[in-house]
């Protein structure tokens, strides 16, 4: 997993200005332009840009969703069509962005973060939004394109997104991004689940590879889910005037998801914090467990070991009275082994009696 994922612009570099090099190949491009209001409804797919020229000067809604990498030249042309600041479309080019919201005059620009699980592992994806009076324009380099319930639910004239502004569209994008949070989070708790068993079981290694590396998808979740609540909240206590009352009602919902999902996130965070110090407790346990059946078998040799270094010292008993004069006993040597086994087993009787094995 890379910790740090932001394209950036040579230090330098004019504000606002697009640039792009072999390291930002992303996606495929594909445009997908959508005209909508309460009666009719188009739809095209694979179309290039200048075929959506025409629909801008309708009265309709008109959602054009830009999936895959797009180069500098284009983010140009749709930022002169629909008028979009220079700053905003360099964030556009430069992913990795925190997300944010920010006004331009009469439209907002608004980053947000995808989370999606690729391949076992946990990847983010920007998603970038503009909203004017009668149109959206999204911005989505990834493998999979989120969006398609919300295209049809407009093709089936469902919910009140068609009879509503371009703020009620924002919200259905604004809830799919956030609501893709949970099924990760889900996949996550399974994978903590499995490793909780593993660790009460026989951890090792593997187990402490698997705790850190959750702990590290947690960790880029949390640095780039976390700026999204502060997103909901400047559309719902902010003074724009693209966002009306009766959306703010459904914003709020979104807010709620938001905070399920960081509460989820902190959830994981500290079992994932438990896990490891239990780990750890069980590493030190085990190595307690070991050193107290060295330090055992090494106490019973301690006494044996003393016995046969003073037999072994063969001193002539005739040469003084003073010297062993077992050493002449016709069961010296059977006696000597029946004293050793006697400390052993009484030794053993002790430990046993102390539960020190």
């Amino acid at each position: 997993m890379t910790y740090f994922t932001k394209r950036y612009h040579p230090p330098g570099t004019a504000p606002g200005e697009l640039t792009s090099d072999a390291n930002t190949a992303g996606q495929p491009l594909t445009i997908r332009l959508i005209d909508y209001d309460a009666t009719e409804y188009a739809e095209k797919e694979n179309i290039t840009f200048a075929e959506c020229l025409p629909h801008l000067q309708h009265p309709a809604m008109t959602w054009v969703h830009i999936h895959g990498h797009a180069a500098p030249d284009l983010l140009r042309d749709i930022g002169s069509a629909f008028g979009l600041h220079p700053l905003a479309l360099e964030d556009v080019l430069n992913s990795g962005q925190r997300p944010k919201v920010e006004s331009y005059n009469d439209q907002l620009f608004i980053i947000m973060t995808l989370p999606v699980r690729h391949n076992g592992s946990i990847t983010t994806e920007q998603v970038s939004l503009f909203m004017g009076k009668d149109f959206i324009v999204s911005f989505h380099d990834g493998v999979a394109d989120p969006f398609e319930l919300v295209r049809k639910r407009l093709r089936n004239h469902s919910g009140h997104i068609r009879s509503s502004g371009p703020d009620h569209l924002l919200y259905a994008l604004l809830d799919v991004i956030i609501d893709e949070g949970f099924p990760v989070l889900e996949d996550l708790g399974e994978g903590i689940e499995d490793i909780e068993e593993v660790l009460l079981a026989s951890p090792d290694k593997t187990t402490l590879r698997g705790i850190h590396h959750i702990k590290r998808e947690l960790l880029l979740l949390r640095r780039m889910l976390w700026p999204q609540r502060e997103v909901l909240n400047s559309l719902l206590r902010g003074d724009h005037a693209l966002i009306h009352d009766d959306t703010k009602t459904y914003l709020r919902d979104c807010y709620d998801h938001t905070i399920q999902i960081m509460d989820l996130l902190e959830t994981y965070r500290d079992i994932m914090t438990s896990m490891l110090d239990v780990y750890l407790s069980s590493v030190s346990m085990r190595l307690n467990d070991v050193m107290r059946v060295l330090t055992v078998i090494a106490t019973l040799f301690i006494p044996p070991t003393f016995v046969v270094g003073v037999y072994g010292m063969n001193f002539d008993p005739a040469a003084s009275p003073w010297n062993m004069p077992e050493l002449e006993w016709r069961y010296g040597y059977v006696f000597v082994w029946l004293v050793i086994i006697a400390m052993m087993g009484g030794l053993l009787i002790y430990f046993k009696r102390k539960k020190w094995f």
